[in-house]
């Protein structure tokens, strides 16, 4: 959610993309998956072209990336949470787990709700936030 509020001045997007390109690097160094060696190949790429592109010309893209990023990122946290418990039931979730370990009588689809409320709300304070520093 960072990455929202970084997207919205130039110097901090350029802050933002310089902190991802080495947790990049490191996962790439720690990833023992094709897939997300691909990926992260490719975002690595990506975000050095645009900003490479951004200092080079008029081409002022970089904001817009770092904030699709994030948005992206607080979506499928959202999404995430929903899929666990809720869509699939399953009952080696991250809800589930916590809910046995939890002293308080609640049990893993409660905890699924309490963990979308908090997304959300933070995803939207995050906007809001971010709308304000815009205008």
């Amino acid at each position: 959610m960072l990455l929202i509020l970084a997207s919205t001045n130039l110097l901090t997007a350029r802050i933002a993309a310089g902190c991802m390109l080495p947790s990049l690097l490191v996962v790439l160094r720690v990833a023992k998956n094709r897939t997300l060696c691909g990926l992260c190949t490719g975002f690595i790429i990506f975000i050095d072209i645009i900003w490479v592109l951004q200092e080079m010309t008029k081409f002022k893209a970089l904001r817009y990336i770092i904030l699709f990023i994030g948005v992206m990122n607080s979506l499928f946290s959202v999404y995430d949470i929903h899929d666990d418990v809720i869509s699939n039931r399953v009952h080696s979730s991250d809800a589930e787990k916590f809910a046995e370990v939890c002293p308080c009588p609640c049990n893993g689809p409660s905890w699924v709700a309490i963990w979308g409320l908090i997304s959300l709300l933070f995803l939207s304070a995050v906007m809001y936030l971010g709308l304000v520093i815009l205008s």
